[in-house]
């Protein structure tokens, strides 16, 4: 259990990342580079330094304790040098108000097992368990094979939330310690997909119908991003994907989070964050309708 890896958070008690009360252990990192990203912290593989504007009370603080000159006042405010920064945390200890963080940090498996199997019990009551999720865990293949293997042999029940953007190998070698795959779908078109989030889809559709022939318990996830995937014509060639795949029937459909928004606006980015609005109610339903149409059993998340 000495593996080790970057995770960003671990949530107890979460109830949207598959069956009963789980803990969501995220992992950091991704492949994608979706446009609506809810998580915008997951992407990069390594911590980072983030900074909540809200909270700056501009005491000073922090220039004092970084001995790196990696904040410096500009315009009346601290700003943060990422080139010269080595994300020692000297800056959070030492702001009184709790503005800065690094987010990500180093844990190895017995850490991350420490805090989920405080749980168990709950687990037991509820069908729940653990779900692995990101940024994409598939990044880190052999943290991620160490706690599967750790979770079954305590006899916890296992979810991957995954693109399923991987090497057929790693997926396959995870095979007999998964119980739920939470597999996204985010747009039928490849080169949609591509636009949208950086990557085609070709990978993550292959893998998915390998996948669901091989008889494994697969969820498909849809996120309704309004104006970007959620046309109809789009939604009925998604519902066609979703049937034509072995045994599958399962789909959540998530509507577009606009908390990514405050989380973007945080970290040292250049990114913009995108002008979209959460998909009404009615939309929502219309698309389980539409989806339920193929034969699929659709839940609406969120």
């Amino acid at each position: 259990m000495d593996r080790t890896g970057i995770i960003f958070d671990i949530k107890r008690f979460a109830i949207h990342d598959g069956p009963g009360i789980r803990t969501t252990v995220f992992l950091k990192g991704c492949p994608l580079a979706c446009t609506w990203c809810h998580n915008p912290e997951s992407l990069l593989p390594q911590p980072e330094h983030a900074w909540r504007r809200d909270r700056c009370v501009r005491c000073g603080a922090c220039i004092e304790a970084c001995d790196r000159g990696a904040i410096a006042w500009e315009d009346g405010r601290p700003v943060h040098d990422p080139a010269r920064c080595v994300l020692c945390g000297q800056c959070v200890q030492a702001c009184p108000t709790g503005a800065r963080e690094i987010i990500g940090r180093r844990a190895s498996a017995a850490e991350i097992m420490a805090e989920v199997e405080r749980d168990i019990v709950f687990y037991d009551e509820s069908g729940g368990g653990v779900t692995f999720s990101g940024g994409e865990p598939l990044m880190q293949p052999a943290l991620l094979r160490e706690l599967l293997a750790a979770c079954r042999r305590q006899g916890i029940h296992t979810a991957l939330d995954t693109t399923c953007h991987a090497p057929w190998d790693v997926l396959e070698s995870l095979r007999g310690s998964v119980d739920l795959y939470l597999c996204d779908i985010k747009h039928a078109d490849s080169a949609a997909h591509e636009r949208l989030t950086g990557v085609g889809n070709a990978l993550i559709l292959e893998n998915l119908r390998k996948l669901a022939h091989l008889g494994e318990r697969i969820t498909v996830r849809m996120p309704v991003i309004p104006g970007l995937n959620d046309d109809e014509a789009n939604v009925a060639a998604t519902g066609r994907l979703i049937s034509s795949l072995d045994g599958v029937t399962d789909v959540d459909i998530l509507p577009y989070n606009e908390g990514g928004r405050s989380k973007l606006a945080r970290l040292a980015r250049d990114e913009e964050p995108p002008d979209i609005k959460a998909p009404s109610p009615e939309r929502m339903a219309a698309i389980a309708q539409q989806l339920a149409a193929f034969g699929l059993t659709v839940k609406t998340d969120g």
